[in-house]
């Protein structure tokens, strides 16, 4: 791979337009890959398809670069897709592959979490189908209140919940919506968002963050530690949804086509398209930090979740100085990873923030 191309690539494109691109050399697969992407993020499909053909002609045995050029032949015919464009693929992809793992690691940290209260009023934002949730409840939950946009994924949570005798409320809005109009009795001992909150746009996100901070004791987030890149169509940007793809794809077997062509590559080029708004704003674990200090959260730690083939995932804990210190928290004496405070930056850590990755006695 080499990056030299794909800076010439970037800097032409930055300085001189997308019609230089046709004209800069590119020798290598990755460079040819690239070219597809800045294709695409012009509009520019059959480029874009014409581009990834070569690079998977080049490289036939990389899996994102075969799998690309396979959805632009189609793009070429059908036009732009959404994201979630089939609704098959999709639940394949979440119910296959490392998200097994990674729901299944959640939903463990979450039922610990519970455990700490003899009794939770809980508020689950953009619960969705209750992946996370359902697996996590306990007896030590004592009502829940659901915020999802999805009408079928709602049901298919408070059916389970009914089912299982738990006493429930159902909003079937975005945590937009709901902030604008809560409901009358609108406090919680204990707020969660599973990979939620990665979908607001940076500026409604933080008068969420600033109204769930008035409203709940405490707020955990599950969230991916992606790194923050300048540009979205940077080199070094390219070169990491190519090397993460890679392996994501790989953990699909069977359902591999149904996955790459319904779901993880309108994923993938959508995130590189400037002609359609942004579906997800993920960013660091840091900067999630920064957020919820900014909201009005007085502490935040954070755990190590899975190492997911995107992105580290982490249980990101806050409260308010009245909230009990998880630090301190005997039920967390016997968690694999106890918690580390997030601080601002100051030399420790990757800027300033450390997680535990090993045993951590919290008392004795």
């Amino acid at each position: 791979m080499s990056s030299a191309e794909l800076v010439e690539l970037f800097e032409a494109c930055r300085s001189d337009g997308y019609a230089s691109v046709r004209t800069v050399d590119a020798e290598s697969s990755l460079a040819w890959f690239y070219r597809a992407v800045l294709a695409y993020a012009e509009g520019e499909i059959r480029d874009a398809s014409a581009f990834a053909a070569t690079a998977a002609a080049r490289e036939p045995e990389n899996i994102v670069f075969g799998e690309a050029a396979r959805w632009l032949e189609r793009r070429t015919a059908t036009g732009r897709a959404g994201v979630y464009e089939l609704r098959d693929a999709f639940a394949a992809f979440v119910r296959g592959g490392g998200n097994v793992a990674l729901y299944r690691a959640t939903s463990e940290r979450l039922r610990r979490v519970y455990a700490e209260y003899d009794s939770v009023a809980l508020l689950d934002i953009g619960v969705g189908d209750g992946a996370a949730l359902l697996p996590a409840l306990s007896d030590r939950v004592g009502h829940v209140d659901l915020v999802e946009p999805s009408e079928s994924l709602l049901a298919v949570t408070t059916a389970a919940l009914s089912a299982r005798g738990i006493s429930h409320r159902a909003f079937s809005s975005t945590l937009e919506e709901f902030v604008a109009a809560p409901p009358a009795v609108g406090a919680w001992d204990l707020t969660q968002a599973t990979f939620a909150l990665q979908s607001a746009r940076p500026a409604e996100r933080q008068v969420e963050l600033r109204w769930l901070a008035s409203h709940t004791a405490r707020l955990v987030l599950a969230e991916f530690d992606v790194p923050r890149f300048d540009d979205p169509q940077a080199p070094a940007r390219v070169q990491y949804v190519v090397e993460r793809y890679s392996r994501g794809l790989a953990e699909y077997v069977e359902d591999r086509e149904l996955v790459a062509q319904g779901f993880l590559m309108p994923m993938l080029f959508g995130s590189f398209d400037r002609t359609t708004a942004r579906t997800n704003y993920e960013q660091p674990i840091e900067s999630w930090a920064d957020d919820l200090r900014t909201a009005g959260f007085t502490h935040v730690a954070a755990e190590h979740l899975y190492q997911y083939w995107w992105a580290d995932a982490y249980l990101v804990d806050a409260w308010t100085e009245t909230t009990p210190d998880p630090l301190t928290h005997p039920s967390l004496g016997n968690s694999k990873r106890a918690m580390i405070p997030l601080s601002p930056p100051s030399g420790t850590g990757r800027s300033g923030w450390r997680v535990a990755t090993h045993a951590i006695p919290c008392s004795g």
